[in-house]
């Protein structure tokens, strides 16, 4: 499948998940720090899971947005949404995610929450690429 690119960025990483992390512009800089659960230290500093969760939150609302300008229902002004970000190993061996996507919509029906939720799903780029390849649960709440 092509994909007509519209922008591109980059990030960077030394030392992995005990290292740092950075945007090219240098807008974003963090520390890495692996969790304890993944044998890790623990401590201050974030990881790979956090950082993903925040993108695909933001991104799914963007394409909530994106498809309530195609026809579906209105997005609330206050629409949030928290993904939940689990990583362990899969059977096939090494490791794979596990997401819960929780879809708040305040003012919109169980119909119309739905269907924006599925409109946006088939639109957000993390959605597709995940697709077939991770398990993501959506709740709308």
């Amino acid at each position: 499948m092509s994909v007509k690119v519209l922008y591109r960025t980059s990030g960077s990483a030394t030392g992995g998940r005990d290292g740092n992390a950075k945007t090219e512009d240098g807008s974003i800089e963090v520390k890495l720090a692996t969790p304890k659960e993944l044998g890790g230290a623990g401590g201050e500093g974030n990881n790979p899971e956090q950082l993903f969760a925040m993108g695909y939150s933001a991104c799914f609302i963007g394409a909530m947005k994106a498809a309530s300008s195609q026809g579906a229902p209105k997005t609330p002004k206050d629409a949030s949404v928290k993904a939940t970000v689990g990583i362990g190993p899969r059977d096939a061996g090494g490791f794979g995610l596990d997401i819960d996507l929780h879809v708040s919509l305040p003012g919109l029906d169980r119909a119309d929450a739905e269907k924006l939720v599925e409109t946006a799903d088939q639109i957000c780029p993390y959605s597709n690429a995940l697709r077939g390849n991770v398990d993501v649960r959506f709740h709308i709440d």
